[in-house]
């Protein structure tokens, strides 16, 4: 009886062996270990996509920054240059002449003596132009130069003096430039182009390897001149240090 039993399971554990299921494979017919592999790679894939996708959108969003950043300092550099074409033709207009200042401009007869009798509003006009008008920046040098020497105390020396420092600062002369810069921070302290000039002052400063000094001039020009266009640039040049 018991070997009648014995054989019985014996039938049936090879039965049950013969109609056991294969093993299983994924979908696409391969193993487990098969498609756990390429599951891997499929991910591996997709982060490497993400992290390239990331690193563009980080490269344009700095593209669109520092386009920002362009985009305002052209505008400020704009609305600079309009405000002293304004100020200068308010000044040529209220300008008063007398008939005999007139008489005497009309009777020089050579070009080197006109120069020498020209009126202080046209000297500086004149150096103006060569900038705005001829684009003759070399010769603007001297002529806004001059004009500083001749007339130190005129309402345009503040003006001539920035100009002089940003024509000598575009040629990489940052010494001389620093000085004419340095003239309308000390010596006009009520002219609008002194917050201008401190910026300035600061980007010789960054230029000349001396960036500590250049944090102190944008600091100055944030704390005393808020909320303007050179406190924009002044912020924009700190964050870069």
């Amino acid at each position: 009886m018991k070997n009648a039993v014995l054989s019985a399971a014996i039938l049936l554990s090879i039965g049950a062996a013969t109609a056991a299921p294969a093993p299983v494979s994924d979908i696409s017919g391969g193993s487990t270990d098969e498609r756990v592999a390429r599951l891997e790679r499929i991910l591996k894939a997709k982060q490497q996509s993400e992290f390239q996708t990331q690193q563009q959108l980080e490269t344009l969003q700095q593209e669109v920054l520092d386009l920002r950043g362009l985009t305002e300092q052209q505008n400020y550099q704009i609305e600079q240059m309009l405000q002293r074409q304004r100020q200068l033709y308010d000044d040529i207009a209220n300008l008063s002449v007398k008939p005999a200042q007139v008489a005497v401009a009309s009777s020089t007869s050579t070009s080197g003596s006109a120069s020498s009798t020209l009126s202080e509003t046209a000297s500086y006009e004149r150096a103006l132009n060569l900038v705005l008008k001829q684009k003759k920046y070399d010769e603007a040098i001297p002529a806004f130069s001059a004009f500083t020497k001749n007339y130190p105390n005129s309402t345009y020396s503040a003006n001539a003096n920035y100009w002089l420092g940003q024509l000598l600062y575009n040629k990489g002369e940052f010494n001389s430039a620093k000085e004419a810069f340095n003239t309308v921070v000390e010596s006009f302290k009520e002219s609008n182009k002194r917050g201008d000039s401190l910026v300035k002052l600061g980007m010789i400063a960054e230029k000349t390897g001396n960036a500590g000094s250049a944090k102190t001039y944008y600091q100055r020009v944030l704390k005393e001149y808020a909320n303007s266009a050179a406190a924009r640039i002044a912020k924009q040049q700190l964050n870069a240090l």
